[in-house]
């Protein structure tokens, strides 16, 4: 059995896992992730007790008990290539043997959940509206780093997509992950939209804003808001979803994505003040997870 070497799967000195410094004992198997830090203190006001919490960068994890349920929640900062150290890591904590450096022959299937924010990008997901990534497409070029990718992804949704934008070859090949459908199916009811998330590598131009610097192609976000396919529509802009849908799928966890919109890009509306009814949303997963 190939054993990882020390550059490859690193730990600290106290035998945590690198950037998490989370230890294999401290990780539950239902996992909620959000981008801030100081959302992590938030979810985890829930708990009804906390059994471990660490904090090394912008991640931060605490691991306790909501109702029933072991339940850790993990910062991941912002970005899929954030999300790719978080998610990789997670599933080291429970696949990896620390001690031998090897896979475990049993395998452990994580559920996760990301709750975050994102831009509305049709009349009908205003600001407030809760959204599922039933789909997620990632501007990131991410997932075709791995092995695997077009056997997981929508191959033919990526075409049609490509076809439609007019897709420029000087951009990452887009990639198209379903969320697994039994996690969405539980914690989304009719109370959150389903539709298509797009992930995106960045805040300002990769998601059509335009400061000071033009855009290459100011027509991005028109082209997206009129996309169909099978009668889903492009919802929102996020930027972690499709790094965290694609690799849970690549390791053999169920991962999802909801969202509260805090900007909707057609009516041009946004609410920086939200941190209140973020936890609405929380509750939900919380309850469903």
């Amino acid at each position: 059995m190939r054993r990882f070497e020390e550059s490859e799967f690193i730990l600290n000195q106290d035998g945590s896992v690198f950037h998490l410094h989370l230890k294999p004992e401290q990780l539950a198997h239902k996992v909620i992730l959000v981008g801030d830090p100081g959302r992590v203190s938030l979810v985890a006001s829930h708990f009804s007790d906390i059994e471990a919490e660490v904090q090394s960068r912008e991640f931060h994890t605490i691991t306790g008990k909501y109702q029933d349920k072991r339940i850790s929640v993990v910062s991941t900062g912002i970005g899929c290539d954030n999300i790719d150290i978080v998610v990789n890591e997670l599933d080291a904590l429970v696949n990896i043997d620390f001690d031998k450096r090897t896979e475990k022959s049993l395998k452990t299937s994580l559920e996760i959940v990301r709750i975050g924010t994102c831009g509305g990008l049709q009349p009908y997901t205003p600001v407030g509206t809760f959204i599922i990534s039933q789909k997620s497409i990632g501007f990131d070029g991410l997932l075709n780093f791995y092995a695997g990718r077009n056997e997981v992804c929508d191959l033919a949704l990526e075409k049609a997509f490509t076809e439609h934008m007019h897709w420029n070859p000087l951009l990452c090949a887009p990639y198209v992950i379903d969320a697994d459908q039994e996690l969405t199916s539980r914690i989304a009811f009719d109370d959150m939209v389903h539709g298509i998330t797009i992930a995106c590598g960045g805040f300002y131009g990769p998601q059509g804003r335009r400061l000071r610097i033009p855009l290459a192609d100011p027509e991005q976000n028109l082209k997206v808001e009129s996309f169909e396919y099978d009668g889903l529509r492009v919802t929102n802009f996020e930027m972690e979803s499709s790094a965290l849908a694609g690799l849970s799928k690549l390791l053999g966890h169920k991962a999802t994505t909801c969202c509260m919109v805090i900007a909707n890009r057609v009516a041009k509306e946004a609410n920086t003040a939200y941190k209140n009814t973020i936890d609405h949303l929380i509750q939900k997963v919380l309850d469903r997870i």
